[in-house]
């Protein structure tokens, strides 16, 4: 499992970027709320070091427990929906707690299903375009998405997909595939959009009609659309330089106490008012390079599997991302989907680490290296 690696091969680049993206989020955590930037530190200081031992393990042996880790993602799904070990927190069960440890499952298992589909599509990479083994990968997918659909959780699914999607057009998907579920895909979508304003999609709760409407109709539904437009004007008051960290303006919405859970899914609102447009540019480019050095670490990777594992990381932190702050943007509907390295949450970002911990070891193999060069 483990081997001998070249010092000069480890992307110290991509920790950098990591490292800074999360170094900001800790800084506007604590101006949103102080009393769990430690818990943000804590998180930092062992995902570092997570991320530094899955560096280190060679991730071809990693695919090979492929279906340990597809089943600890359904087992882990499934028990969120067990009464008395599910967590419901506002209308949702996402939270298992034990022992008064609580984690949310679905961002662990973002990890795991990468994982399962670099090996699932690397072992069928001849056959992936027959009928029996895009039957295999949609039912592989279709379970947790499932699962995360009852939680419900639909941000969370969509992620699930765009990951998905991502990962086996990757392992060559082939383009007549494409073409025809794009012609298919686009007038479905154009239709469901519809019907969910119409109210008329059967598997959508009633919260997440009414953050759909709020969104199209901010006017007509002023309490349920007051958390998003109270963003838009917190990240427009922000201008160019922001109001600064830990400020006490009584202009600023934060305290003001006019966003809710700022520390999490509306912590790019904070970004947007405290350290303005510059502040919210550099978490872009962060987030953008982020995502390019895993796609260039794809490129150069020596397999297939190690190509899907750093695509599959770029789609969940650059797709999250773009959600993210496209909500809190007033882009889309409000939806809760942390800002990957920067929102509060220890599960998020533990398990994130993880991932990038497995893209450096791709890349840690994407050149042989001699035997003086080994440290």
């Amino acid at each position: 499992m483990l081997k001998k690696y070249r010092l000069r091969d480890y992307r110290f680049r991509l920790v950098a970027y990591v490292v800074l993206l999360c170094i900001i989020g800790i800084l506007v955590i604590g101006s949103a709320r102080q009393d769990v930037q430690g818990k943000q530190i804590m998180g930092l200081i062992a995902g570092l070091a997570v991320m530094t031992v899955v560096s280190l393990i060679d991730y071809t042996s990693i695919l090979k427990f492929r279906r340990i880790f597809y089943l600890m993602t359904v087992v882990l799904l499934g028990l969120v929906l067990v009464p008395g070990v599910g967590k419901e927190v506002n209308a949702a069960t996402r939270w298992i707690e034990i022992a008064g440890f609580q984690f949310q499952p679905s961002e662990f298992c973002k990890i795991l299903i990468i994982i399962f589909f670099a090996a699932f599509f690397m072992r069928y990479r001849e056959k992936l375009n027959t009928v029996w083994t895009l039957f295999l990968s949609i039912l592989f997918i279709g379970i947790p998405l499932g699962l995360i659909l009852l939680e419900p959780d639909l941000s969370t699914s969509i992620i699930f997909a765009l990951i998905f999607a991502v990962m086996i057009f990757v392992a060559g998907l082939s383009y007549k595939i494409v073409a025809t579920l794009l012609a298919i895909g686009i007038p479905v979508s154009i239709i469901g959009f519809i019907m969910m304003l119409r109210e008329s999609v059967p598997f959508l709760q009633p919260y997440q009609y009414g953050r759909i409407l709020a969104w199209k109709y901010p006017d007509k539904f002023p309490d349920l659309a007051r958390q998003q437009q109270n963003s838009i004007i917190a990240i427009g008051s922000g201008q160019l330089w922001g109001k600064g960290l830990d400020n006490t303006s009584i202009t600023s919405l934060k305290n003001g106490n006019f966003i809710s859970e700022p520390q999490t899914d509306f912590i790019f609102t904070i970004v947007g008012e405290e350290l303005g447009f510059v502040g919210s540019i550099v978490i872009l480019i962060l987030v953008i390079l982020i995502v390019i050095e895993c796609i260039l670490i794809a490129k150069n990777a020596k397999d297939l599997g190690g190509r899907l594992i750093c695509c599959g990381m770029a789609a969940l932190i650059g797709f999250q991302s773009f959600i993210n702050i496209s909500v809190t943007t007033g882009l889309i509907p409000n939806t809760g989907l942390p800002l990957p390295f920067v929102s509060y949450g220890l599960t998020s970002l533990i398990s994130l680490y993880i991932g990038i911990g497995m893209v450096l070891n791709v890349g840690l193999q994407t050149t042989k290296y001699r035997k003086e060069d080994i440290v």
